[in-house]
């Protein structure tokens, strides 16, 4: 191995350990980690289509994925560090290892403290909030790290000539294979201790983080075919718990608010602009509903769609309190993180449009807006913001975040269908123990899904098991109000076996046919037929 590629792995193996340190001061302190503020900046800087692409493709990993690239960016420009500095060592040699660790942490301090404040300057979303004094503080703990580290690591690793025998240099050994092979491999464990702190939620979501809560269900009569026994635990999931529910957002980790120090703030063109707690917010008169959420990257099938029971009060209360002048046109929410998005005057204004603070029945959850979400029955989830701190009215339409890089201010809900049973849908995710769903020839099998065009409400929905070229009109079950998807099930009895092709279109209560024409989700939401593949297979008793 040459030098310049062992002085490489040195730098990464001495960064690994300063981005833990750092790591540690972000998640005790709230400190700044790096590659979160450099994942975070590309997230703000990154095209509507292009997040979409990623979110069609990797899902909830998009931002993972995104996170994990920064990390091991920060590693190579911490390797790349090594090699220059190595270059720097003979010149060096005389100052001592302390002189040398301090000239090479200031080094790398400088490079990444300009990187820092470039990041905090350019990007519009972060739930790291702090100034560049405070940057500039956080960075300096690590970058000693990494240069005293630097500085151990090439001692032992390069020692130059040492003893004479016969009046010739003799170099002693480097650092042993045994000890290279340790070092390393503190460095990859506390690498990937960072990814996994990120990522376990992926894999296993807390309950503890995301508290199922206490779901109260208006008394319904579950009859006809959705009494199926196949459909129990369908029907079960008619409200989707918290740890299912689908979250989609520009943050890597989501902001924690201090609940004791949050207010909210409405102003604008209003009379009696205001601020209240947390408290008094809770003291308002308040309000129920059910709603479902759609993201507008979801795609035809997607799993990116909930319900949810949600409590908190009208925005309209708050707009009157405030006094809102008649020349009004947009209501713009701000938030935490520095999001924003805003929507029409008369949305504002309508009985449905709340600001929750509980989510089944339980505290709204962290990632999922805490303390302040927007419910904006109709508009797909981009315009019901989360984490909401400012509510502002203005006199002309407003273009939010995601508006101002391509996608729709209108942002009504296309009208889309859904086959949950039978088949592989991602949108069984949200749904809970399904199991799998095996069809006999000769053997009535159910075909359930869901359907939703937000407030417009569903008024039918047809399916055909032969490929579109006929259809049948399915069973709807009451919805759990005019703002939640809607649970539509028919009875197959498929009469050989072999290959099947499942199609499902809806008609929303305006008389609005769903489109066929298959469109990706930018820049208006997805469109198209969801189709799902099925093979029946020979009854026993068949």
């Amino acid at each position: 191995m040459g030098d310049k590629t062992r002085a490489f792995w040195i730098g990464f193996t001495a960064g690994a350990f300063a981005i833990f340190f750092s790591f540690l001061l972000r998640i005790i302190f709230g400190g700044l980690f790096v590659p979160e503020l450099a994942a975070q900046t590309l997230f703000s800087l990154t095209p509507g289509e292009i997040e979409s692409r990623a979110v069609e493709t990797l899902g909830a990993f998009a931002k993972y994925s995104a996170l994990i690239g920064a990390i091991f960016v920060n590693l190579a420009f911490y390797g790349v560090l090594g090699v220059l500095l190595q270059g720097l060592r003979p010149r060096l040699a005389s100052k001592g290892y302390v002189l040398r660790a301090v000239g090479f942490s200031l080094f790398a301090y400088l490079i990444l403290f300009l990187a820092s404040a470039t990041f905090l300057s350019v990007t519009e979303i972060t739930t790291q909030t702090v100034s560049i004094e405070y940057a500039a503080l956080y960075l300096l703990p690590a970058q000693l790290i990494f240069g005293f580290a630097l500085a151990y690591l090439s001692d032992i690793e390069f020692r130059g000539p040492s003893t004479l025998r016969g009046g010739a240099p003799v170099a002693l050994p480097g650092m042993s294979r045994r000890r290279r092979l340790l070092i390393r491999a503190a460095a990859a464990g506390a690498v990937a201790s960072i990814i996994l702190f990120y990522g376990l939620d992926l894999f296993f979501p807390s309950s503890q983080q995301t508290p199922t809560g206490e779901i109260v269900r208006p008394p319904s009569e579950t009859t006809g075919i959705f009494a199926d026994p196949m459909l129990s635990a369908f029907v079960a999931s008619e409200v989707t718990s918290n740890d299912r529910f689908y979250r989609v957002d520009v943050n890597v980790t989501p902001p924690a608010v201090n609940i004791d120090s949050w207010k909210l703030t409405v102003h604008g063109l209003v009379s009696n602009p205001f601020s209240l707690s947390y408290s008094e917010l809770k003291s308002m008169q308040a309000v129920t509903q059910y709603n479902t959420l759609q993201c507008v990257s979801n795609v035809v099938g997607g799993d990116l769609i909930s319900n949810a029971l949600w409590k908190g009060v009208r925005l309209k209360d708050l707009l009157a309190k405030a006094q809102a002048g008649s020349g009004a046109v947009y209501v713009v929410f701000g938030c935490v993180d520095g999001y924003d998005v805003g929507i029409p005057i008369e949305r504002a204004l309508l009985d449905g449009t709340i600001l929750a603070y509980e989510m089944n029945g339980v505290p709204l959850p962290q990632e999922h807006g805490h303390p302040l979400r927007a419910i904006v029955p109709g508009l797909y989830g981009m315009m019901n913001a989360k984490w909401v701190t400012d509510i502002q009215t203005v006199d002309k339409v407003h273009q939010g975040f995601w508006q101002r890089r391509g996608w729709s201010n209108d942002a009504k809900y296309q009208t889309a269908s859904t086959i949950v049973i039978p088949g592989d849908s991602p949108a069984r995710d949200r749904f809970v123990e399904l199991g799998v769903s095996t069809v006999l020839a000769g053997n009535k099998s159910p075909i359930a899904g869901i359907a939703f065009a937000g407030d417009r409400g569903i008024q039918k929905v047809e399916v055909s098991t032969d490929g579109g070229k006929t259809w049948e009109i399915a069973s709807l079950k009451d919805s759990l109000s005019g703002f939640t998807w809607v649970f539509w099930a028919t009875e197959w009895n498929p009469p050989t076996k072999g290959s099947y092709q499942i199609i499902v279109r809806a008609t929303d209560k305006t008389g609005k046919v769903q489109t066929a024409n298959l469109e990706s989700p930018f820049p208006s939401g997805a469109t198209g037929y969801h189709i799902v593949d099925v093979t029946v297979e020979t009854s026993v008793n068949h």
